[in-house]
């Protein structure tokens, strides 16, 4: 395996006898950027090497920006599919949002465009759904779960309602600032996604 920047966007490639079956695309903030750690400890690179131990041939793409929100994932994504052709893409966007208390509807509508160019490109989604502390208040917090729940059932996405399962607010699991998680929380971050990414390939 070997990694390699371009444009930017870090890609990790691992070539198996043959041509590779396809690429998976992850399109995330911080999270998937795998902030506060080495790039090979964040739950991408896990996922590339779980693709290898499965002898998947495919390669990921993280394009993955720390800071970035659903309209940043949205005005990105249409040179991304054009560079990379992905089988398949991973939304991981939206926490960005909540913090910065954004309209959970347009949340919902940049997510809903990035499924639509995803589908409109022949790549199968993936939503990754985030959840926010109780202290943003009840009525925002759940206007926001919402977004991802009600899009993920009109659009029949395979969903993950809550990708900091089993991490967030778990000892040990997240940094200093509460926000990202450790390097020990993100094999349990790739166990969440699995189930729902590997029927796809």
């Amino acid at each position: 395996m070997r990694n390699w920047l371009k444009g930017g966007v870090l890609v990790l490639l691992c070539w198996a006898q043959g041509a590779l079956a396809g690429t998976v695309l992850v399109v995330g903030d911080s999270i998937s950027a795998a902030f506060g750690l080495e790039t090979s400890q964040g739950w991408v690179q896990l996922l590339q090497q779980r693709l290898d131990t499965e002898n998947l041939d495919h390669r990921v793409v993280n394009a993955s920006i720390s800071g970035d929100t659903s309209a940043g994932g949205l005005a990105r994504l249409p040179a991304l599919l054009e560079e990379y052709d992905p089988e398949v893409v991973i939304i991981e966007l939206g926490g960005n949002d909540g913090l910065r208390g954004q309209p959970p509807r347009q949340l919902n509508q940049n997510l809903a465009g990035m499924v639509d160019l995803s589908r409109e490109a022949d790549a199968k989604v993936v939503l990754l759904g985030m959840r926010l502390p109780p202290n943003l208040g009840q009525r925002y917090t759940s206007a926001f779960a919402d977004a991802f729940d009600s899009l993920a059932d009109e659009q029949n996405l395979p969903y993950v309602p809550f990708f900091l399962e089993g991490v967030g607010g778990v000892e040990g699991m997240m940094q200093a600032d509460r926000i990202h998680p450790t390097a020990s929380a993100q094999q349990q971050l790739l166990d969440n996604v699995w189930p729902v990414l590997e029927p796809l390939l």
